[in-house]
């Protein structure tokens, strides 16, 4: 997920295995070591059609000349930036893959991190029908930028064990429930990086009470569920907030199961700021 290794040169795929902390984890090319090599030919090839995908900045791509012009563009900014990446996750199944990778490059004020979050469509032999891209704007530009949706909810999905209950404690705005949903030394990773991780019951605890205290819980449409058995990934829009409307905004979140069968970890990938109330 997503690159086919195929259709890379040897010594592309030589460089990233070479890379690779875990040789498994070239199989398929990364996201970011497939857009960095610059093969255009391979990157196209591995699309059953005319590229297309979502980014965070550049909006909606399609088609390969504008494909083109926005692989050139992302490899001149993480040239500039002096990109590198660490993957974090993967979660591949038949019709979906997801890569989360931190990306850490200079900002303004020195090194800064941005975690990515990477979802593929996949058609049945294995080439992307769409890729999209999440990542917070927040870690770049000190703001938040509004993501309007990039999927259609879906009715009839059905959120697994855990998960679904922790969407339901989320909704609610119940903290303790919500909590209940992770194991004793469980994290929350929010959208802005390793600075902002809440790992234990108390933290936990604390960080759902701030996060309900706008009147209520947390009101998301689901779009699209990713589930390996260990990882499951929710493409979402957020649409309410407490008490608060929202213009509806993309967003993605992957929970990872741990040994007891509750959550390991959870990580956020949107940008929306929050609307939250005072803390009594």
């Amino acid at each position: 997920m997503p690159w086919f290794p195929e259709l890379f040169s040897a010594s592309v795929l030589d460089r990233i295995r070479r890379d690779a902390a875990d040789a498994r984890a070239a199989e398929p090319v990364p996201y970011f070591d497939g857009v960095r090599s610059g093969e255009i030919d391979a990157l196209v090839g591995s699309f059953a059609g005319e590229p297309e995908l979502h980014h965070p900045v550049q909006g909606r791509v399609r088609g390969r000349h504008a494909f083109e012009r926005f692989v050139t563009e992302v490899n001149v900014w993480l040239t500039e930036r002096k990109a590198a990446f660490s993957p974090v996750e993967r979660i591949i199944t038949g019709r979906r893959g997801i890569e989360e990778t931190v990306m850490t490059l200079d900002g303004d004020d020195g090194r800064i991190e941005v975690p990515v979050a990477v979802a593929a469509d996949r058609a049945d032999d294995g080439r992307i029908i769409e890729l999209r891209i999440y990542w917070s704007m927040w870690p770049l530009t000190g703001e938040h930028h509004h993501r309007a949706p990039l999927l259609e909810p879906d009715p009839d999905l059905g959120e697994p064990d855990v998960v679904g209950d922790y969407q339901r404690a989320l909704a609610a705005g119940d903290a303790e429930a919500a909590v209940a949903t992770f194991e004793p030394d469980a994290y929350v990773r929010e959208p802005a990086g390793s600075a902002y991780i809440h790992r234990g019951h108390d933290e936990l605890l604390a960080l759902y009470r701030r996060f309900f205290s706008n009147g209520g819980g947390i009101r998301l449409e689901h779009c699209a569920l990713t589930d390996d058995g260990r990882g499951c990934a929710l493409e979402y829009n957020i649409l309410r907030w407490g008490r608060t409307e929202l213009s509806p905004e993309a967003g993605i979140a992957v929970y990872v199961r741990g040994a007891t069968g509750r959550l390991a970890s959870a990580r956020i990938y949107d940008d929306l700021e929050p609307p939250l109330g005072a803390m009594r």
